[in-house]
């Protein structure tokens, strides 16, 4: 180990101890040698690497199909009070998964109140035509009377909400939560 100049004149058992302290919270940190400059610039390359890598991962889908990010999402909608979007898109997933027939229009009716009334509480927007789509499937529920409009609100979530969650502070801390596991190797 190289000594800066002045640290010579510490008497050598200050020396020893800051040397055992700095050791033991390496170790602690599981963090490289941060004596070592070119392994700082290796963390930052790593750093920046892990978080494009996960950008890059990053897909509407795939944060659907994650519960922490779908959470995320949620709150963010929820900031910008858009979250009737979201909502009517889980909802019409639940709905897909009933078996029951009898259990298939009540849920049908309720879902259509919720979000597709025209007086509805959380309506979400949907074009004219498509509305009147799903109104007609109603008459005769299936599994699949909400597809359309789900596959809509799906699309302006990908392409509208999705983008500006992507550029929030929310997605930011989460790529931080992931990405800021304690790193297991040290640099030499």
């Amino acid at each position: 180990m190289t000594m800066c100049k002045g640290l010579e004149s510490l008497p050598s058992k200050c020396l020893e101890r800051a040397k055992g302290m700095k050791t033991c919270i390496c170790k602690f940190l599981q963090m490289p040698d941060w004596s070592n400059p070119g392994c700082l610039q290796n963390i930052d390359k790593k750093r920046s690497s892990q978080m494009e890598s996960l950008r890059s991962e990053a897909s509407f889908g795939n944060l659907l199909a994650n519960k922490r990010e779908l959470s995320a999402f949620r709150a963010f909608l929820m900031a910008e009070f858009s979250e009737e979007n979201i909502a009517f898109y889980l909802a019409c997933e639940e709905y897909r998964r009933t078996k029951s027939s009898t259990k298939l229009q009540a849920k049908a009716n309720s879902i259509y109140k919720e979000f597709i009334d025209d007086d509805a509480p959380k309506e979400v927007n949907i074009d004219h035509e498509t509305r009147g789509i799903t109104k007609s499937n109603l008459e005769k529920p299936t599994s699949s009377c909400f597809d359309l409009a789900q596959h809509k609100i799906y699309t302006l979530m990908e392409k509208d909400s999705y983008p500006r969650f992507l550029r929030s502070a929310a997605y930011l801390d989460l790529l931080k939560t992931r990405s800021n596991r304690p790193a297991k190797k040290t640099c030499t």
